[in-house]
């Protein structure tokens, strides 16, 4: 095992817990309420070890581990406000949205092997509005404007193919959740799910993807 993904894992875990009590208290509860540990902290833990090991094992540059070490590590806290509070902060996504632009001009079309740059923020500004203007006739929040900014962000930063991959395995994975769930009891049809936890899943899975030949 290369030493490198296990420092990376450890400290992916170890953030994902912080992570997990940062969401417990920021942004603060209406009632002014603070969550105890409870089944979502193995779950952020988890996601924050296994995203962060990957990225040394599937960039081989030091900026680009850095740079996805970074974007991931912003991930891990986006799954645990989501989880907690079913909300993608604006002081997350916003950044997150910059360095997408920042990178799409500094990494060309060698970033993850993106398409050309033009494909990229046509994607990244078409898909999201498509899916938000889908889900209007399904009531308030079932894409909600956090969606939106967080996959232009991961769109400028991966181009438009691995958006497109990244919605679909997001879709696909809430899918096989939600229906084991119903089936387990666990929650009803009515039940809300958030959303951009299964999108943040499919955005890190969309990036290791290895790179085309």
């Amino acid at each position: 095992m290369d030493p490198l993904a296990v420092v990376f894992g450890l400290f992916g875990a170890a953030w994902g817990v912080v992570a997990d009590r940062v969401s417990a208290r920021w942004p603060a509860h209406e009632d002014g309420s603070v969550r105890r540990v409870d089944w979502r902290t193995p779950i952020v833990a988890v996601f924050g070890a296994v995203a962060l090991a990957a990225v040394p094992i599937r960039f081989g540059d030091v900026a680009e581990r850095a740079l996805f070490g970074a974007v991931f590590a912003a991930l891990v806290l986006l799954m645990a406000t989501d989880l907690d509070q079913r909300l993608l902060p604006d002081v997350i996504t916003l950044p997150l949205f910059a360095v997408g632009a920042a990178a799409l001009v500094w990494g060309g079309d060698t970033l993850v092997n993106r398409q050309p740059a033009w494909l990229a923020i046509a994607v990244a500004i078409g898909l999201p509005l498509v899916l938000y203007v889908a889900s209007l006739p399904f009531g308030e929040g079932a894409f909600g404007g956090g969606d939106v900014k967080f996959l232009a962000g991961i769109g400028l930063l991966t181009g438009g193919l691995r958006l497109v991959l990244a919605v679909f395995a997001g879709a696909l994975l809430s899918s096989v959740v939600i229906v084991a769930l119903v089936v387990a009891k666990r929650i009803t049809l009515k039940s809300y799910i958030p959303f951009g936890p299964f999108l943040i899943v499919g955005a890190v899975w969309a990036v290791l993807l290895p790179a085309a030949s």
